[in-house]
């Protein structure tokens, strides 16, 4: 079995992020290779210690240790953990209670669990489990989610080319957390735009995590201030950490999924500073 591992993202600031160039985004922001064969390897956020990671259990289990940067007996000791899997169905077992996920099914796992294990049902078909974890102050239920138990909003339209479905998975409401929120939008054939028109929130960074994105194409991913916008081109399976002062939208040469999760002080998902198209620069 794999040693964890983990990276640390420190916070910049927006007046820094100005004089950028694109590697130093990239090297600041996007998380270019997320899943892990048989393995765990973590990027670590200072944007409310948000951590990030996926792992594809092919040969082996895979158990979800603790890491030096938490300083903690276990991984769940003070944290919470969202698992989202985009592979084929497999099984996480959390304190001797295993749980099966399907293709885009999610699990939220609360604080205080202490062995958490993940298992592809096929290895040639394996598992490709999406994780995010948050600080957690207090124990709430592991729970399983559906995309037809999960919340669903149909938004924007064709003749925009930005129809979608949010499915909103692990949010207040629907699943009891601390504040940790995470959830998926599925753009529709022929609909390439997302989170448009855009938005931030400062009460509340996000990470998205592009999947679904073909060989050949890609995903155009816009952040930065409103009035002062930078872009970094993702391919499939990549992700991006989005600050609070940041919009966080993306148009691709092709439809594709992305899940997005959150944290920060409000659980309110529709708590968001919108930002009108053509005030953006």
């Amino acid at each position: 079995m794999k040693k964890l591992s983990c990276t640390t993202r420190y916070a910049s600031d927006p007046t820094t992020v100005q004089a950028y160039n694109t590697t130093e985004l990239r090297d600041t922001f996007l998380i270019d290779t997320v899943m892990q064969k048989d393995s765990i390897e973590w990027t670590y956020s200072h944007y409310d210690r948000y951590m990030v990671a996926g792992t594809v259990p092919i040969q082996t289990t895979v158990q979800l240790d603790t890491v030096d940067q938490l300083k903690s007996d276990y991984f769940l000791e003070r944290r919470e953990l969202g698992i989202i899997n985009t592979g084929g169905s497999g099984t996480v077992t959390v304190d001797g209670e295993s749980f099966e996920l399907g293709y885009k099914e999610a699990l939220y796992v609360g604080r205080g669990s202490k062995k958490v294990i993940f298992t592809s049902n096929d290895s040639k078909k394996p598992s490709r489990f999406y994780l995010n974890s948050t600080p957690a102050h207090t124990s709430y239920p592991t729970r399983k989610i559906t995309q037809q138990s999960a919340e669903t909003a149909d938004l924007g339209a064709s003749e925009t080319s930005n129809a979608r479905t949010v499915y909103k998975m692990i949010v207040h409401g629907n699943v009891e957390t601390c504040q940790l929120q995470m959830g998926m939008t599925e753009l529709k054939p022929g609909n390439v735009w997302n989170t448009m028109p855009a938005h931030t929130h400062d009460r509340r960074m996000e990470v998205y995590f592009y999947f679904e994105v073909p060989e050949d194409q890609s995903v155009c991913h816009f952040m930065g201030q409103p009035q002062e916008t930078r872009h970094l081109w993702l391919q499939n399976e990549q992700a991006i950490i989005s600050p609070p002062w940041s919009i966080h939208s993306g148009v691709g040469t092709n439809n594709y999924t992305f899940i997005w999760g959150m944290a920060g002080e409000n659980l309110d998902y529709d708590d968001m500073d919108k930002v009108a198209i053509r005030d953006l620069r």
